[in-house]
C-alpha cells in the first residue's frame, strides 16, 4: 500500500474551522476505491496543526486520487487557509491495514 502521513499548518483564524473546510475532500477521498482510510488528528501540542494519515491500495489508487476532480479543487481552495506549505512522508509498504503494535499488546 502507498502510506501517507503529511502536517497541515493552518492559519490560526482557519483552524477551528479545517474539519468543515475540508469535508468534502475528506468525503470525496474515503469514497475512492482505492482509498484504504483517510484520517484528520489535530496536534495536542500546536492547535494550527493537523496531521493527516491516508493509505491507498497501490500506486494506481494513489495515482488516481491525485489527478481525481476533488484533489484538483483542493489543491485551489485549500492553500488560502494554510500557514506554510504541508510536510509529507510517503512510503510504499508490504501489507494492507494496520498491524498490531505487540509491545502494548492487550491481554
Amino acid at each position: 500500500m502507498i502510506f501517507i502521513t503529511a502536517k497541515f499548518r493552518v492559519r490560526p483564524e482557519h483552524a477551528a474551522a479545517w474539519p468543515s473546510i475540508t469535508r468534502d475532500f475528506t468525503d470525496a477521498t474515503r469514497a475512492e476505491p482505492g482509498c484504504l482510510w483517510f484520517d484528520w488528528s489535530r496536534s495536542l501540542d500546536d492547535p494550527d496543526e493537523y496531521v493527516l494519515v491516508e493509505a491507498f491500495r497501490d500506486a494506481e489508487a494513489g495515482g488516481a486520487h491525485v489527478t481525481s476532480a476533488h484533489f484538483r479543487r483542493a489543491q485551489e481552495t485549500l492553500p488560502q487557509y494554510l500557514a506554510e506549505t504541508p510536510r509529507i512522508v510517503n512510503a510504499t509498504v508490504p501489507q494492507d491495514d494496520w498491524s498490531e503494535l505487540g509491545e502494548l499488546a492487550v491481554r
